[in-house]
């Protein structure tokens, strides 16, 4: 019989392990895809309109400035600013193409954070972070 993952049991074991790119390369799906439900809980239909609007939510720009936010305003955790240092400072081997290094190196940080809440199964804490990035997002902030 396949066991229930409980919200108390992380959905990978060595969640704590991965390096900061794994862990963005999650954050970076699961924030897309809380972006899309939320451009489609605001009625937009039109897959080109909604690829254009998921683009101000999920660019690297916006991404950085809502984590940079959010270590201004302390809201991530200690736990989550030593992730976010990992993603920061891991060495991803490829050039940006459409923005400085500085700027991506701090959206993979974001991704990371992302990325490691949810491994950690912390559906509320996710959806926390991800309502205050929309929020900061769509107010200018």
């Amino acid at each position: 019989m396949e066991k229930r993952v409980t919200e108390l049991e992380p959905y990978v074991k060595d969640y704590q392990q991965l390096n900061g790119l794994a862990l963005a390369y999650m954050g970076d799906a699961v924030f897309e895809v809380y972006i899309r439900q939320h451009l489609l809980q605001k009625g937009k239909t039109k897959p080109h309109k909604l690829h254009l609007e998921a683009i101000h939510f999920v660019s690297a720009k916006a991404q950085a400035a809502v984590l940079k936010k959010m270590i201004d305003d302390n809201f991530l955790t200690d736990e989550e600013l030593a992730v976010m240092r990992r993603g920061r400072n891991a060495k991803s081997g490829t050039i940006p193409k459409n923005t400085d290094v500085q700027t991506y190196r701090h959206s993979t940080a974001f991704e990371a954070v992302i990325g490691w809440v949810y491994l950690a199964n912390h559906r509320d804490r996710l959806d926390e972070i991800v309502k205050e990035a929309i929020q900061k997002i769509e107010s200018g902030e």
